[in-house]
């Protein structure tokens, strides 16, 4: 008895086990940017920062600046993250005083770009026109031309910057550097209807 439920069973189980795991969309990994809007007191930037030190979230990108709103700044922070994760983010930064509200988009959701600066030799520019037909190629341009060195400027998403980087790094750079992420989202701003909803509320 036991070998013949043995042979009904067995070819169920391993099914079961070759049948691929199914993840929730929710649990999956993805890119998010998180637009957080504060009244512009000091010590905000720690106490925004805090909320993922806490939950041991890495910030890949984080710049500040004033909004569209007189006397509202601005936060625009880069993670990779589930989503249900960036939902309980929101959530805490919501909690926080002087934080008047937050946001979190999808890639798909935002128009975004990043700026780099690299300092490359001078005599880079010696042999021809490679040099310059690189830049083109890559739509950056020369901001400053000196003795020693010349600045260039490429704006765009990080894998074009980045890309850039390495073909400079062929011929020789001096300095590197990239800002962080800024971004507007596609809808219009949610923070002015959210102090409406308020006002209307009031």
């Amino acid at each position: 008895m036991f070998s013949q439920w043995c042979l009904q069973v067995r070819p169920a189980l391993k099914s079961s086990w070759n049948r691929p795991k199914l993840i929730s969309m929710e649990n999956q990994i993805e890119e998010f940017t998180i637009s957080v809007f504060t009244e512009n007191q000091a010590g905000l930037v720690q106490r925004v920062v805090t909320v993922f030190t806490r939950r041991h979230i890495n910030i890949d990108s984080l710049t500040t600046s004033k909004s569209s709103i007189e006397g509202i700044h601005r936060f625009t922070i880069v993670i990779r993250v589930a989503e249900n994760q960036v939902k309980k983010l929101v959530a805490a930064l919501d909690k926080q005083i002087d934080v008047i509200k937050a946001f979190y988009y999808k890639n798909q959701e935002v128009v975004y770009q990043e700026i780099a600066l690299y300092k490359i030799p001078t005599q880079a520019f010696a042999f021809g026109d490679e040099m310059e037909q690189l830049i083109r190629s890559h739509n950056a341009r020369i901001l400053s031309i000196e003795p020693e060195y010349i600045v260039v400027e490429k704006t765009g998403y990080q894998e074009e910057t980045e890309a850039l980087l390495k073909e400079l790094e062929k011929t020789g750079i001096y300095e590197f550097v990239r800002s962080g992420r800024v971004a507007i989202a596609k809808t219009m701003e949610p923070l002015n209807k959210y102090l409406q909803s308020i006002a209307t509320e009031v």
